[in-house]
């Protein structure tokens, strides 16, 4: 392979691996002289750039007995080999990329091979082998259809009357157990551990957002890597995730309370769609601040149903209260914290037992037990919300739906309908978190004072809702 070039020596001497990178491109060559160097821009998701090496050429497929030549590109980042390839399909004009199991719709590959990479276990040319088995078995590019076309069998004519499945890398025979944490900084951080720690993942990807001020802690992930983890700038690096958690916040030196929160809006605005798009099927975690704010806003901008944008919300306050009342004060009932996380938030408990359905019920809010809540609300008053717990509280909800636990979890959810509520609004509401989302226990009447602060949080987010620009 030449490795000569003036541009692909520059380049090289700016990877952090040289000497291991040629040696992995001198691999690739002899076993496929083909595939061949050369160096491009790399456009990240957040538009940063940078100059990459990059292998292009054709992986011959055999479909009934016929062999066709599928173009393919690899770049390769510059801690390569110890980071995976980006790996695209390289469609000519006259061809069109068969979204599938293997491939999106933006033509990016993925592969057990390169969601499991670990070198030196891992190589391109192992990489490639299995590539060419995946397409002989699901071909992920078709001829378009035009009146020029006469020979049924000419370039890839056979697949375009193939069946296409109905989804992407999300809805593999076995799904992997992926997540993303979106946002670097304390919580990201200890998102990222605390999930690695609670979780069985397959992949767990950690992208520190460009525009966020709760930047950090990558370049240690990327000095110890850890098993499993990838850290990334590409959010296309998140794609066909589980769960997506965004603890990303954009705090600006604004003065008013609606300036600063807009700044989180703009961020969002920036990445949630394009989340979205990569992982249709994920269930959105959000954390950033005020969670009950931006929880709706990622709401609004993913299109993604209700049941599957829901917010961190209450649930560390719940996991708290349920604690005292079991350890404390020896009271053995599941309970919530609900409402906006504020000084408004209030407390209910379970009923006696389940209901009918199997399913916990809130209990009638009553005068025996407000004193019980009030004590529990006391022995708590001084615990915080520290990095670390907030983190723990997330990988709790994220290991409910991995597993499809059917745990209830007190997180922020729309709330319209719920206990009488009109306005459309986000407030941390006891849910039944599973592998499709949430699904909210039945509303309930409660004591007027508790009311009431449901109430005052309800009105007050719906007025800073309605001066966003979302």
């Amino acid at each position: 392979m030449d490795l000569s070039s003036e541009k692909i020596h520059r380049i090289l001497t700016k990877y952090k691996y040289r000497d291991v990178a040629v040696e992995e491109l001198q691999k690739v060559h002899r076993v496929y002289p083909e595939i061949k160097p050369t160096t491009g821009t790399y456009t990240f998701s957040d538009s940063t750039q940078k100059d990459l090496l990059k292998l292009i050429g054709n992986i011959p497929v055999k479909y009934e007995g016929r062999s066709y030549n599928f173009p393919i590109q690899f770049w390769l980042m510059d801690s390569f080999p110890f980071t995976p390839p980006i790996c695209l399909l390289r469609p000519t004009p006259n061809m069109v990329i068969r979204e599938g199991k293997h491939v999106d719709a933006r033509g990016r590959i993925h592969l057990p091979g390169l969601h499991n990479w670990n070198y030196p276990k891992s190589s391109v040319t192992g990489l490639l082998t299995e590539m060419t088995a995946k397409f002989e078995d699901d071909p992920p590019l078709s001829t378009k259809t035009t009146p020029d076309i006469k020979d049924p069998h000419e370039l890839l004519a056979f697949v375009s009357n193939l069946q296409i499945s109905d989804g992407g890398i999300g809805n593999q025979d076995q799904p992997i157990n992926k997540v993303s944490v979106i946002g670097g900084g304390d919580i990201g951080m200890a998102s990222v551990m605390s999930i690695l720690a609670k979780c069985t993942v397959d992949k767990l990807v950690f992208v520190d957002v460009s525009e966020s001020s709760t930047k950090g802690g990558t370049t240690d992930l990327e000095i110890f890597s850890l098993p499993k983890v990838e850290v990334s700038r590409d959010m296309s690096a998140t794609a066909g995730s589980r769960v997506i958690v965004v603890t990303a916040n954009a705090w600006s030196s604004e003065q008013s309370y609606v300036s600063v929160v807009q700044t989180n809006v703009d961020l969002y605005r920036g990445i949630i769609s394009n989340l979205t798009l990569l992982s249709p099927n994920a269930v959105m975690l959000i954390a950033s601040q005020p969670v009950d704010i931006m929880t709706h806003v990622a709401w609004r901008q993913s299109g993604l149903p209700p049941t599957r944008v829901i917010g961190a919300g209450c649930n560390l306050d719940s996991e708290r209260l349920s604690h005292v009342l079991d350890i404390n004060l020896n009271t053995h009932k599941p309970a919530w914290v609900i409402g906006e996380l504020s000084d408004n938030k209030v407390a209910v408990m379970s009923n006696t037992g389940v209901s009918s359905s199997g399913q916990l019920e809130i209990g009638q809010g009553s005068s025996s037990t407000k004193p019980l809540l009030d004590r529990a609300f006391e022995i708590m008053k001084n615990q915080g919300q520290r990095s670390w717990s907030v983190a723990l509280s997330i990988a709790d909800i994220t290991n409910s739906i991995l597993t499809d636990k059917k745990k209830t979890h007190s997180v922020s959810t729309l709330a319209q309908g719920w206990g009488g509520i009109g306005a459309e609004v986000f407030l941390s509401l006891p849910c039944i978190m599973g592998s499709n989302g949430s699904t909210r226990l039945a509303g309930v009447s409660l004591e007027q004072e508790d009311d009431s602060k449901l109430r005052n949080s309800v009105t007050s987010l719906s007025k800073l809702m309605s001066q966003l620009r979302i």
